[in-house]
C-alpha cells in the first residue's frame, strides 16, 4: 500500500474557507500543532485517470492515484478526535432517510486505544452535529445521532470455551478470534443495515461473560463506531464482518508502546505482574501480530500518541 504525505494545519485542514493545493512531500517533519494527511485511494474522486482531485472542508487536494488512503496524524490525540469527528459530522447532518447507517470498522491491536479513540470522536461528533443540520431546532435537545459499539460482547461464553477440546488453552487464549463469535456480529451488523436499529450484547468484566441485548443501537444514531481487533481481518466470517463497514479505520500503534499499555491494564484489574507478563506473551503479543497484518485493509490509518 503506498501513501503520498501531505501537510498543514488543523486550521486549514477543517476549518479554513480557503483552498490551497498541496504537494505530496516524501518525507514528514513533525511540526507542534500541525496536522499530517496522508492520501492515496477514495470512492470521492473526480476523473478516473491522470491527477485526481478531492475537495473536503474548503481544502483542495490533488491525488495523481486511482485508490485513496488517508493517514492521520497529529501532535496530541485530541487533534486527531476532532479531526475524525469532522470527517463524520456531514454525514450524520445529511442523512435524512430514518434508517440510514453509516458504519465505521475501527480495528488495531490489544492496547491501541480503540474504545478510548471511538467514545471520544463520538462524543464530538454529537456536540457538532447540531451546527452542521440544517434541520436542526435550535428550541429542542438535540439527539444523539452517534454512538460505537465494542466487539467485547461477541466473546464466546465461557461454557462455550469449556466445551471445546482443550478447554485450558481455550481460556488461557481468551481474545484470540477464535474466541469470538464472528457470525453473530454479522448478523448484528445486517440488522442494523437493513432495519436501522439493532440489540446488540456487552460484555461483563465482573463476570466475564457477554450480556444479551444490553446495548441499543437506534434509528435516531446515524454513525455507528464498531471498535475491535479483528473487523479488518480477511478470514473466515470476518471477511464477511469487515465487507459491511462504509469506511474501515486501523490504529497504527508500536506494538511495545500497546503493550506496555496492556501490561498496566492486567496489573490495573489485579494480576500478579510475572502473570500479567506471560499473558502478553502467550496471548496478547500473538494477537497484536496478526491485527497489524490486516492494517493493509483500511482506507484511513490512525497514527496513535501516547495518551
Amino acid at each position: 500500500m503506498e501513501i503520498s504525505s501531505f501537510s498543514t494545519t488543523s486550521t486549514g485542514l477543517f476549518g479554513s474557507s480557503s483552498e490551497e493545493i498541496l504537494v505530496p512531500r516524501r518525507k514528514k517533519v513533525p511540526i507542534r500543532n500541525r496536522v499530517s494527511v496522508s492520501i492515496s485511494p477514495s470512492k470521492r474522486t473526480e476523473g478516473q485517470m491522470g491527477i485526481q482531485f478531492q475537495k473536503r472542508c474548503g481544502l483542495q487536494v490533488v491525488c495523481s492515484q486511482k485508490k485513496e488512503v488517508h493517514a492521520v496524524e497529529a501532535s496530541c490525540m485530541d487533534d486527531i478526535y476532532n479531526a475524525l469527528a469532522e470527517r463524520l459530522v456531514p454525514t450524520a447532518a445529511a442523512a435524512s432517510n430514518p434508517t440510514f447507517k453509516h458504519i465505521v470498522g475501527l480495528a488495531g491491536p490489544p492496547g491501541a486505544g480503540k474504545s478510548t479513540i471511538a467514545s471520544e470522536i463520538v462524543r464530538r461528533v454529537n456536540r457538532l452535529w447540531p451546527e452542521k443540520s440544517c434541520s436542526f431546532d435550535s428550541q429542542v435537545g438535540p439527539p444523539e445521532v452517534a454512538t460505537f459499539l465494542p466487539m467485547d460482547g461477541f466473546h464466546l461464553y465461557r461454557h462455550q470455551l469449556d466445551a471445546m477440546e482443550d478447554p485450558e488453552e481455550a481460556h488461557a487464549r481468551r481474545g484470540a478470534p477464535w474466541t469470538f463469535d464472528p457470525e453473530l456480529l454479522l448478523k448484528c451488523l445486517k440488522t442494523l443495515r437493513v432495519q436501522g436499529s439493532v440489540y446488540a450484547p456487552s460484555f461483563d468484566h465482573g463476570v466475564g461473560d457477554p450480556v444479551q441485548d444490553d446495548i441499543f443501537v437506534s434509528l435516531q444514531h446515524k454513525v455507528v463506531i464498531v471498535e475491535g481487533n479483528y473487523l479488518l481481518l480477511q478470514e473466515g466470517a470476518w471477511k464477511d464482518v469487515s465487507s459491511v463497514f462504509d469506511e474501515k479505520w486501523f490504529i497504527e500503534v508500536n506494538i511495545e508502546t500497546a503493550m506496555q499499555r496492556v501490561l498496566r491494564r492486567h496489573i490495573s484489574t489485579g494480576k500478579p505482574p510475572d502473570v500479567a507478563k506471560w499473558r502478553i506473551e502467550y496471548n496478547d503479543r500473538p494477537n497484536a501480530e496478526l491485527v497489524m497484518k490486516s492494517k493493509t485493509n483500511a482506507d484511513l490509518i490512525i497514527k496513535s500518541v501516547d495518551f
